[in-house]
C-alpha cells in the first residue's frame, strides 16, 4: 500500500492565531510529526497566511522565530463582542446561508475600515516569505464573495495571485475592507466556516489546527465538516488549551499578544502530540 493521503486544515483566528498554529506546527515538528509536508492544505483566514508560509519552503522553525519578533508589520484592530453578534445574527437571518452571508457582504461593502486594500496587502505580503503558488502540492484559500455569499476556493490556477488570494481569505468583515479580484469582492472565507474542513475531500488522514472552532450554523462546524469526509477518514481537531486562550487574550486581532501565543502553541504541542501522532502516523 501506499502512503496515505494527509490533509492539513489551517483554520481562522487572527494574528493571534496565525502565531498560534506556527507555535505548534513547530512544536509538533519538534516532536517529529511533520505537519509542513502535507501534500494537501486548505487555509481559512489567518489559516491562509499560514499555509501560504509553509508551501513557501521556509523552514518552519524560522517561520516560528519570526512570530517572537516585534510584530512592526501588522496593523492593530479590535473585534468587538458588538461586530461577533453582528455576525451571529446576520448568519441566521435567513435559512439560505449564501443569502445571509451576502447580507454581511453588504455591509461591509459599506463600513468604514481601519486601513485600505492595498495597506492589506502590505502587511499580508509582509507575512510570506514567497507570493508564487507552489507547485509541489495543492494549496486551496478560501473567501466569501461578499456579493452573492458564494465560497470561493482560490487554488493555483492562474488568474489570481496568492497574495491577493489570502488578502481576501483575511478580509475580517466590518474590520478590513472586501477585497476585489477579477471585479468581485471578497470577505474573510472564515465567514462560511471556521476551517471549512470539509474541503479536504481525497485526504484518508486529516488535522485540524482552529484557532476558533464556533460557528452560528451547524454547517460551519468543524466536527460536522470532518463527519461528512467519511466513515474511514481519520480526523483530529487542535483548538488553543486554557493556558493558550489566555495567552492569546480576548483581541485575536492584537499584534501585542503574538509572541505569547506562539510560544503557547508551541507548548501546547507537546501535550497534543500523541493525538496527532495517531491521526498522522
Amino acid at each position: 500500500m501506499g502512503e496515505p493521503a494527509r490533509a492539513l486544515v489551517l483554520g481562522g483566528g487572527g494574528v493571534t492565531g496565525i502565531a498560534w498554529e506556527l507555535g505548534m506546527i513547530a512544536g509538533l515538528a519538534a516532536a517529529g510529526i511533520d505537519l509542513a509536508g502535507a501534500r494537501l492544505v486548505v487555509g481559512t483566514s489567518a489559516g491562509s497566511s499560514v499555509a501560504a508560509q509553509l508551501a513557501s519552503g521556509t523552514p518552519v522553525e524560522e517561520l516560528y522565530a519570526g512570530q517572537l519578533r516585534p510584530a512592526t508589520g501588522e496593523l492593530s484592530a479590535t473585534l468587538t463582542r458588538g461586530m461577533v453578534l453582528r455576525y451571529v445574527l446576520t448568519a441566521l437571518s435567513s435559512r439560505d446561508e449564501a443569502r445571509a452571508r451576502a447580507r454581511l457582504g453588504r455591509m461591509a461593502l459599506r463600513a468604514r475600515t481601519g486601513a485600505t486594500v492595498q495597506e492589506r496587502r502590505s502587511v499580508i505580503g509582509s507575512r510570506l516569505p514567497s507570493t508564487q503558488w507552489p507547485t509541489d502540492r495543492r494549496l486551496l484559500i478560501t473567501a466569501v464573495d461578499a456579493e452573492n455569499g458564494a465560497l470561493r476556493v482560490f487554488d493555483a490556477d492562474p488568474g489570481v495571485s496568492l497574495l491577493d488570494a489570502v488578502t481576501a481569505s483575511c478580509a475580517v468583515p466590518l474590520v478590513w475592507p472586501p477585497v476585489p479580484i477579477g471585479g468581485r469582492f471578497y470577505l474573510d472565507g472564515g465567514v462560511r466556516s471556521p476551517a471549512n474542513a470539509d474541503l479536504a475531500t481525497g485526504a484518508d488522514r486529516v488535522v485540524v489546527l482552529a484557532p476558533i472552532d464556533r460557528s452560528g450554523r451547524p454547517s460551519g462546524r468543524v466536527g460536522r465538516q470532518l463527519a461528512s469526509l467519511g466513515a474511514g477518514v481519520r480526523s483530529v481537531m487542535i483548538t488553543p488549551d486554557g493556558p493558550a486562550r489566555a495567552a492569546i487574550g480576548p483581541n485575536v486581532l492584537d499584534p501585542g499578544h503574538r509572541a505569547s501565543a506562539a510560544r503557547a502553541g508551541r507548548e501546547q504541542a507537546a501535550h497534543s502530540a500523541d493525538a496527532v501522532r495517531a491521526v498522522w502516523g
